[in-house]
C-alpha cells in the first residue's frame, strides 16, 4: 500500500486528509512539525509528501514551507511534494513549482482533484523507481558483457538486444554452425562479426558472401573456387571463399538464395571439410567456421522443395533470431546518436519522430535517415523535418493518439477522476502517450 506523510501543524488537517486517503487504500502518517517529518522521511518509505507551509501561529510568510521543501529535496530529490497552502499570495508556491514541486493546492482543497493527484503521481514515482531499477539492471549487464566479451563497439539498449549478444557471445567458443535471422538491414553482419570476435579462430580471416548477389551460375565458383577454363572467363585458377576462410570464418549472407546444386555441395563441405574446386578434381581440405544468414523462411522453403532439409539442420545448430528495429525501441536513440557527426545534436522534436517511425528498412534505414539529417540539417540541431520521416509530418509520436480530439480526452480524463493512467488505459494509449497529447492541446495536468 503507497504512503504519504501529511506535515502540517494542524491535527485536523491532519486527520482529514487521513480519512481521505484511507478511503482510496492509500497508508499516511502525520508530522506536526518539519523537524517531525524529516525525522519520519529518513526512518521509513514514503511515497509522497503533503506539506504545509506554515507552522509558526499567526505566521504567513512561507518562509518555514520554503525551507521544509528545500531539506526534503536535499535528502529525497525524487520525492513528489504537494505544497498545501491556505495563502492569498501563492507566488512562492508557483517557485517551488518551478523549484521541483509536484504541485499545490489551496485550503480548503478539492476532494477530487486532491485524491487524483496523489494517485498520479504516487503512480509515476513508482513506474520511476521501477523504471530505474530496470535500468541501473540493464546497465550492470551491459558494462558486464561489454567488459567479458569483444563487441566490436556495437552500439545497443534494448532488453532483446542484448539477448541476441548474450547467446552470440555464449556460442561463440565452440565450432557449432550458427544461423542468424531476422529482415533485411536488422544487422546480421555486425551479429557474425561479434562471434567471429569471440570465437577460437578469432584471429583468423573473416570471409563474406552475400549469396544473394551472384549470379547462381557463379556461385559455386566462388565458394570452392575455379581452375583456369572452367566456365567462360575464367582465363586464370582462383581459390573460392572456403580456401580464403581456412583457419577463420566463412559468413554466408542470404542463404536462402543458394541454388540447390550449391547447397549439395555446401552440405559436403560442412560435413567433411573436403571441396574440390569447380573443374577439377583435387580435393582439398579445410577448417572453416560457418555462420550463415537469411531473411527468408527456411521451413516454407524445405516444403516448397527449394532449400534442402537435411542442410538446414546442418546449418541450424544454433539459430539466433534478431528482431527488426521496430521491436527494439530502446535501441533507436542510441544508434542514432551514435551516427551523428561531430557537433550535431538531436531536437526532442527529432527524437520523439525517431522512436515514432515504424523502421520497415531497420538499422540500416537508420543510418541513411542520419547520414541524411546531418547533411541537409541547417543548424547543429537537427529538427524532426532534416530527418525526412513520415512522422514529422504527423504531428505525433503514437499513432493511436492523431485520432482523439481533445473532447475524447476530457470526457475519459473525467470518467476516470483525473487518473493518468486509467483515462490512457480506456483510451488505447501508454501514460506517456497522453500526456504528450494532452501537453499539445494544452489540457491541464
Amino acid at each position: 500500500m503507497p504512503s504519504v506523510l501529511i506535515i502540517d501543524d494542524n491535527p485536523s488537517i491532519a486527520i482529514a486528509l487521513d480519512v481521505l486517503l484511507s478511503l482510496h487504500d492509500i497508508s499516511s502518517m502525520q508530522a506536526q512539525s518539519p523537524e517531525e517529518g524529516l525525522a519520519i522521511l529518513r526512518q521509513h518509505q514514503i511515497d509522497l509528501v503533503i506539506q504545509d507551509m506554515n507552522f509558526t501561529a499567526d505566521t504567513t510568510s512561507g518562509e518555514e514551507g520554503i525551507a521544509l521543501f528545500k531539506k526534503i529535496r536535499e535528502s529525497h530529490p525524487d520525492l513528489p511534494v504537494i505544497l498545501l497552502t491556505a495563502w492569498t499570495h501563492l507566488d512562492a508556491a508557483v517557485d517551488l513549482i518551478k523549484a521541483g514541486a509536484a504541485d499545490y493546492l489551496a485550503k480548503p482543497w478539492n476532494d477530487q482533484k486532491l485524491v487524483a493527484t496523489v494517485k498520479n503521481l504516487i503512480e509515476l514515482g513508482q513506474a520511476n523507481r521501477a523504471l530505474q531499477s530496470k535500468v541501473q539492471k540493464e546497465r550492470k549487464h551491459k558494462r558486464a558483457l561489454e567488459q567479458q566479451f569483444n563487441l566490436c563497439g556495437y552500439v545497443w539498449q534494448d532488453a532483446a538486444t542484448e539477448r541476441v549478444l548474450q547467446m552470440a557471445c555464449q556460442v561463440a567458443k565452440s565450432e557449432v554452425s550458427v544461423l542468424i535471422t531476422g529482415p533485411n538491414g536488422a544487422g546480421k553482419e555486425r551479429i557474425a562479426q561479434i562471434i567471429q570476435a569471440n570465437s577460437k579462430v578469432k584471429d583468423g580471416p573473416f570471409v563474406i558472401l552475400n549469396c544473394g548477389a551472384i549470379p547462381s551460375e557463379l556461385i559455386e565458383a566462388e565458394l570452392f573456387g575455379a581452375e583456369a577454363g572452367a566456365y567462360t572467363g575464367a582465363s586464370k585458377s582462383r581459390e573460392g571463399k572456403f580456401e580464403a576462410a581456412d583457419g577463420g570464418t566463412l559468413f554466408l549472407d542470404e542463404i536462402g538464395n543458394l541454388p540447390l546444386a550449391g547447397q549439395i555441395k555446401l552440405l559436403r563441405v560442412l560435413e567433411t571439410g573436403r571441396f574440390e574446386r569447380l573443374g577439377s578434381n583435387k580435393e582439398r581440405q579445410v577448417k572453416v567456421r560457418v555462420i550463415s544468414a537469411t531473411n527468408a523462411d527456411l521451413p516454407a522453403m524445405i516444403k516448397a522443395g527449394s532449400f534442402r532439409e537435411d542442410l538446414f539442420y546442418r546449418l541450424n545448430v544454433i539459430e539466433l533470431c534478431l528482431p527488426p528495429l521496430a521491436e527494439r525501441g530502446d535501441d533507436i536513440l542510441p544508434i542514432a546518436h551514435a551516427l551523428l557527426e561531430p557537433g550535431k545534436q538531436l531536437s526532442s522534436a527529432a527524437e520523439a519522430c525517431l522512436l515514432a517511425h515504424t523502421w520497415p528498412g531497420n538499422v540500416r534505414e537508420l543510418k541513411n535517415v542520419m547520414q541524411r539529417a546531418c547533411i541537409l540539417a541547417q543548424s547543429d540541431v537537427i529538427q524532426a523535418s532534416d530527418l525526412g520521416l513520415p512522422s514529422a509530418t504527423t504531428g505525433t509520436a503514437n499513432g493511436n493518439d492523431t485520432e482523439l480530439d481533445r473532447d475524447s480526452i476530457e470526457q475519459a480524463l473525467q470518467r476516470a477522476n483525473g487518473v493518468i493512467a486509467q483515462a490512457a488505459a480506456e483510451l488505447g494509449l501508454s501514460r506517456q502517450a497522453l500526456y504528450r497529447r494532452m501537453d499539445r492541446l494544452g489540457i491541464s495536468r
